[in-house]
């Protein structure tokens, strides 16, 4: 969470609305009383796509979804 100022909100404004885009939550305060919270709308939030990070995974072996040996005894 990121709590800002009104001046730095209106300094910085761009900035924290990239942050509620990335999913940050931004409070919005005078003083220090916390006052709005910055809040993505979900039709402005990025659509998941499948298979994005599919780099991530670099091996997987043979065995992968092979049963454990420690689960045996709870499989039929």
């Amino acid at each position: 969470m990121t709590q800002v100022t009104i001046h730095e909100a209106k300094t910085h404004l761009s900035r924290l609305i990239q942050q509620a885009l990335d999913g940050e939550e931004i409070i919005i305060a005078k003083g220090k009383r916390p006052l709005v919270k910055l809040v993505v709308l979900p039709e402005a939030r990025p659509q998941r796509r499948i298979g994005h990070a599919k780099e991530v995974v670099l091996h997987m072996a043979d065995d992968f979804d092979a049963p454990l040996d420690e689960f045996k005894e709870y499989m039929g």
